[in-house]
């Protein structure tokens, strides 16, 4: 049985979609905080049980008679993750798992600006010592596009501090790619990157932007120190200005740079395109 967390989200739901393509949905669990949001699940035969990383009785029930568990990497900022992380990964060790998948980011590293590479980098170091087969899913960069471009369509402008190359993936694809390696004989290993051949910068996405609008859209450079203050102003805690800040300095020393070839050959097509993403970001605001 593959057991999937986070299968409510965004990101895993699409991967447990994906699995239902290929196997009985006996062969497929999910583990969730909330097994009320995935009642669409168990109505189509997939064994739902509750399962939270603050609860490791919980997550061992939620995790029995797995055979490979796909852990979402937390996003609980009130909490400590890397214990919720180790709590995670010894419960499914525990439970008898014989691979651990973890849903990591391109660019892992103890040594970067950008903090939750670090988590991340920890977690992989844990499932390294956990004595069972891993597989850490280094996916590009994925999220609301609003977010990293901010209001461009009623601006005409992308105002962002400095960026450098970046590896933007749709979380469709990347779900889709986490499901393939799930299904796959190939064993996967260790970190597998999962990113797009070539790389985008702020100024693709205007430029994309600019084709799609039919007007120009502008790529802004914002110096980082009156971004965070206009961010504040605009009613941003500090903290979080500056952790988005980090992510953009960690473009710009490169530690998101690399395309590589495995997300498309997984998918057996190209990633979508910023182009597409955008199309459909669009759409969505325009229904």
């Amino acid at each position: 049985m593959i057991i999937v967390t986070g299968a409510t989200g965004a990101l895993n739901g699409v991967t447990v979609d994906r699995l239902l393509d290929e196997l009985p949905p006996s062969d497929i669990g999910v583990s969730v905080r909330k097994p009320e949001h995935a009642q669409q699940l168990a109505d189509r035969g997939v064994r739902v049980r509750q399962g939270s990383y603050n609860d490791p009785a919980a997550l061992r029930h939620s995790f029995a008679d797995a055979e490979q568990v796909l852990l979402v990497s937390s996003s609980d900022v009130t909490a400590d993750v890397n214990a919720q992380h180790r709590t995670a990964i010894d419960a499914a060790v525990e439970a008898g798992a014989q691979r651990i998948l973890y849903t990591s980011s391109h660019g892992t590293g103890f040594n970067t600006p950008y903090p939750p590479l670090a988590i991340n980098a920890a977690a992989e170091q844990h499932l390294a010592e956990s004595g069972v087969a891993w597989t850490a899913l280094r996916n590009g960069f994925y999220g609301d596009l609003s977010q990293l471009l901010g209001p461009w369509q009623a601006t005409g402008t992308i105002a962002k501090p400095a960026d450098g190359p970046f590896s933007w993936v749709d979380r469709r694809d990347a779900g889709e790619a986490a499901a393939r390696i799930l299904t796959s004989d190939e064993p996967f290993d260790g970190p597998v990157d999962l990113t797009p051949p070539t790389s985008v910068t702020l100024a693709d996405f205007a430029e994309q932007a600019s084709e799609l609008s039919g007007r120009h859209v502008e790529r802004i450079v914002v110096d980082d120190e009156k971004w965070v203050v206009g961010e504040i102003a605009a009613g941003v805690p500090e903290a979080a200005a500056r952790f988005t800040l980090a992510m953009f300095q960690a473009t710009r020393s490169g530690h998101f740079a690399q395309p590589g070839l495995t997300l498309s050959r997984l998918l057996g097509r190209e990633p979508r395109s910023i182009a597409d993403q955008l199309a459909a970001e669009q759409f969505v605001k325009t229904r």
